[in-house]
């Protein structure tokens, strides 16, 4: 996907996951986001529909290289953990919710 995603873009968006899964089998589809530009609730139900397509076919649905406020929009609608997982550099965007970092029993505090 790129560009602004725009609420007619969906049903071709969903028609194109489905045929790319019926075409390979795949058991999981990387949708690459990278080059979208815009994040509102549009691409939000954008994200939401194909993961809904992705599941009733059978397969998982990965993003690759969301911004972080599309990152940040699907985590604040709970879309990063009920049916998104994101590909990319963790490092990048904050750990998921409910995640917590381990602390070494020698560390100081801070």
């Amino acid at each position: 996907m790129s560009g602004p995603v725009r609420e007619g873009d969906i049903p071709r968006l969903v028609a194109d996951l489905r045929a790319v899964v019926v075409a390979s089998g795949a058991a999981e589809v990387i949708c690459d986001v990278g080059g979208v530009t815009t994040a509102d609730l549009v691409t939000v139900e954008a994200v939401a529909r194909l993961g809904l397509a992705a599941r009733r076919a059978g397969t998982g649905l990965r993003l690759r290289d969301p911004t972080p406020a599309l990152w940040a929009l699907l985590r604040l609608v709970g879309l990063a953990e009920l049916c998104v997982e994101v590909e990319g550099d963790p490092e990048e965007r904050e750990p998921p919710l409910g995640v917590e970092e381990a602390v070494e029993s020698g560390d100081a505090a801070r």
